[in-house]
């Protein structure tokens, strides 16, 4: 079977299109792309290199490539266990302008559960409980509001 680099430039360009919705406002795909290049390099960070390249394995093509750009895996960097590490580790792997505000944690998150959500469409049910499993507490969660964000806001208000 040929290679269609014109097929998977579109898988690419509609994960990188799901995700400029899933951030709100206007689709920006530019923005959604450095989102979604500072919260790869984070993540492949936090999981082991197995699983880096089991997740790495699902990715559609064009998006392998944004996962691996610049990417060492025999240097492992010391990755922090709590949410607000995993929030300052992304920001420090953004662009200045990827979050205007960068003192807006809301916002950082917002861009991360985001890249979460639309992350959750593209691979499957067991590989993102391998994930899931390896991640500290902290992080499962994070992972977790992201993916039933909906559920958890609604749990919230009818608890009222």
């Amino acid at each position: 079977m040929p290679l269609d680099f014109n097929k998977h430039a579109q898988k690419g360009n509609q994960f990188l299109n799901e995700l400029a919705l899933e951030l709100g406002g206007q689709p920006d795909k530019a923005k959604a792309g450095k989102i979604l290049r500072a919260v790869f390099k984070t993540l492949r960070n936090h999981l082991t290199l197995a699983e880096n390249f089991q997740l790495l394995s699902q990715l559609p093509l064009a998006l392998k490539g944004v996962y691996v750009e610049a990417w060492m895996p025999t240097h492992k960097i010391e990755a922090g266990r709590k949410k607000i590490d995993f929030v300052e580790e992304v920001l420090a792997n953004a662009n200045k302008d990827t979050w205007p505000r960068s003192e807006d944690v809301e916002t950082m998150l917002k861009g991360i559960r985001a890249v979460f959500k639309t992350l959750k469409k593209y691979i499957s049910e067991g590989e993102f409980n391998d994930i899931e499993a390896i991640l500290p507490r902290q992080l499962k969660k994070l992972l977790r509001e992201s993916i039933y964000q909906r559920n958890i806001s609604f749990k919230l208000v009818t608890e009222k």
